[in-house]
């Protein structure tokens, strides 16, 4: 018995070796602290979890659900994409429900790309789009995100056999691990881009409510003749503290979302609808007001966490939007290396920025999704352990 040589293609888990020195920790009596998870640690808002208690109740609830999404799901989606974004959409065919957006990350490529086809992609960035590149079969092209740039691809740099090949472009902004946001005008050139070379364009807006600052995130699909070329994910997992509910949308070109939904037809059986019913609840409830709430709570922690790691000699600058703290690894230590000193020597996890890709070697990730007062601690204790070695 062997499993498909296609998984062999997959890269090792870079996680593998820091969960186990922190089950040695742990066993050991330590307390972790763990800045490494990007998961939201406040609750989903109550009238969410009410609005999902009485679409429980319904029994029409309990069959199958529709392939697409229900239609007042993607109703509701379309009517925020007009109120938030200024962007029309149409529900029936401009608009699909996913299982969170990983899940239609995944199988947007399986739709877009297979063997000979590159799909380019950001370096460092959210491994799904790496992996499921090279499960379909398709190359990934690595675009670098450095700090001279801004951590924005220089889409001119990429050579004409690329272009030529590539099937797919992908971009998160705001951008997960850096933190880093994209203006306007980047977003123009990237939807020129690929229309010139007939590329689809996927936009990741996981973070699109999160904002400092008076930054408010744009939708690539503001962008002149973006539905031409452009498919944008959507989910409600970070602005609402929803991951567990696994629910989300893609939007945007029809031919993308008709691809995106054939595709997922042919392997799962849709977002359950009381979940959908409990969505809708959650774009209809005034969600500008809870996201304030929110974007007030992180942007203490990143001050907190920023101001703490100025203090232990890092030169980080107050990231605009995400929940996360990207910064360069301390006394020239590799990523594994530094992720493995802090839970030796502080008993707090970060994440090794080389689990986003080469470029980001050198780095680490730091989540504010975490109480306040406990990462106050874990930088304290961050701290402390820097000046035992410096």
């Amino acid at each position: 018995m062997k499993p498909a040589v296609r998984m062999e293609k997959i890269p090792p888990y870079l996680f593998l070796e820091l969960d186990r020195l922190v089950e040695r920790e742990t066993a050991q009596g330590h307390d972790i602290i763990n800045l490494g998870i990007g998961d939201p640690d406040q609750p989903t808002p109550g009238w969410i979890v009410e609005a999902m208690k009485t679409a429980l109740d319904r029994s029409a609830n309990h069959r199958y659900p529709n392939y697409l999404g229900s239609l007042p799901f993607r109703q509701a989606i379309s009517r925020m994409y007009r109120t938030r974004f200024g962007v029309a959409l149409d529900a029936a065919s401009e608009t699909v429900a996913l299982i969170g957006s990983k899940e239609g990350i995944a199988h947007m490529i399986w739709a877009f790309a297979g063997p000979g086809d590159i799909v380019l992609v950001p370096d460092p960035a959210y491994p799904v789009y790496s992996t499921q590149t090279i499960l379909s079969g398709a190359e990934p092209y690595l675009m670098p995100l450095t700090v001279d740039q801004g951590f924005l691809p220089n889409l001119q740099a990429i050579p004409n056999d690329v272009r030529r090949r590539a099937t797919m472009l992908w971009l998160n902004y705001p951008n997960n691990p850096t933190g880093a946001v994209a203006p306007r005008e980047f977003l123009a050139e990237a939807v020129a881009f690929c229309r010139d070379h007939d590329i689809l364009l996927c936009s990741d807006a996981a973070y699109a409510e999160i904002g400092y600052d008076g930054y408010t995130a744009p939708s690539v699909l503001e962008i002149d003749g973006a539905k031409d070329v452009a498919i944008e994910f959507y989910s409600l997992s970070k602005p609402f503290n929803m991951t567990g509910w696994r629910i989300g949308a893609a939007v945007g070109n029809a031919l993308a979302v008709g691809a995106l939904g054939t595709m997922k037809s042919n392997i799962d059986s849709g977002a359950f609808t009381a979940v959908q019913d409990a969505a809708v609840a959650a774009l209809d409830g005034n969600p500008q007001a809870f996201f304030g709430e929110m974007n007030r709570m992180y942007r203490e922690r990143r001050d907190l966490a920023v101001t703490a790691l100025h203090d232990m000699g890092f030169q980080v600058p107050l990231p605009k939007s995400t929940f996360y703290i990207w910064f360069p690894t301390p006394f020239g230590l590799s990523s594994a290396q530094a992720s493995r000193f802090f839970v030796e020597n502080a008993q707090v996890v970060v994440t090794p920025g080389s689990a986003y890709g080469p470029q980001g070697e050198g780095w680490l990730r730091i989540s504010l999704t975490i109480d306040t007062l406990r990462l106050a601690a874990g930088l304290a204790r961050m701290k402390a352990a820097m000046q035992s070695k410096s």
